[in-house]
């Protein structure tokens, strides 16, 4: 099916005949509000398009986006303990990614992270990269504006530090700190299709890329895994999704627990 095969190729997710029929159907509305007649119709005004628009549209459409403030607790109290010996290798420069960094919460808890736990008498350059596909969500991470659902999980801590509360309609709103905010660049990036040349000055300490191999098959998930080998700098780290494991794929990495992986 070309739709089908467009999507495994622009954003890598393979999808199973059962799951393309899922995407048909949450895409009926929109052909049928762009006046198309049929999903090949649709397919060819995606081809078409220029702009970007209906990529973006589609991207989003297909991509879960679920995501939460500090999830996978293990992994913080790994980079916890592990900190002050990556401070002191790296003298005090760190780079890292937030790969499909979504709506914005894993590239702010990891800034959370380091205000809290980096030592207060010194000076450190840091910077943080978080990347996604979708400019929807975006836009979203770079508003730094969250519901009280989804805060409903951070300490209050994070809460009083960290943001401003401002009430808005029937519910409450937490604005991100412009010091979070100014340790962060924001990029659309793609992962399948995306330029690495564009990263390849820098070689990063550590990358985030969570549950998102799971999406796609192994050819693609093994081009990935080779990429962020090739952009992490030496020991760096790759911090993956709990549901997710290297095995096969693990070349030139060692596994310190489980979904962290250090590059050998």
């Amino acid at each position: 099916m070309l739709l089908q095969a467009f999507i495994y190729e622009h954003i890598g997710i393979s999808l199973g005949d059962h799951k393309i029929y899922l995407v048909q159907a949450r895409l009926a509305k929109r052909v049928k509000a762009l006046g198309l007649e049929s999903f090949g119709a649709y397919y060819d005004f995606l081809v078409a398009d220029q702009s970007g628009v209906e990529f973006e549209y589609l991207s989003s459409l297909i991509s879960t986006n679920v995501t939460s403030f500090f999830r996978e607790a293990k992994q913080w109290e790994y980079l916890k303990s592990y900190l002050p010996t990556l401070l002191e290798k790296k003298e005090g420069k760190l780079r890292i990614w937030s790969a499909a960094c979504s709506s914005g919460e894993e590239p702010y808890s990891i800034a959370m992270f380091l205000k809290e736990y980096l030592p207060r008498d010194k000076t450190y350059d840091i910077k943080i990269l978080a990347t996604d596909v979708s400019s929807k969500v975006l836009k979203m991470a770079m508003r730094g504006v969250y519901t009280s659902k989804a805060c409903a999980n951070l300490d209050t801590h994070y809460l009083k530090s960290y943001f401003s509360e401002h009430p808005h309609e029937s519910q409450r709103l937490y604005h991100v700190s412009p010091s979070l905010k100014q340790m962060i660049v924001f990029r659309e990036f793609n992962l399948v299709t995306g330029d690495y040349r564009l990263l390849e000055s820098v070689r990063f300490d550590i990358i985030f890329c969570r549950n998102v191999m799971i999406y796609f098959d192994k050819p693609t998930q093994n081009r990935l895994v080779e990429r962020f080998y090739t952009l992490l700098g030496k020991e760096g780290y790759l911090f993956i999704g709990s549901s997710e494991a290297l095995t096969d794929m693990k070349k030139g990495f060692y596994s310190k627990s489980a979904s962290i992986y250090q590059k050998v």
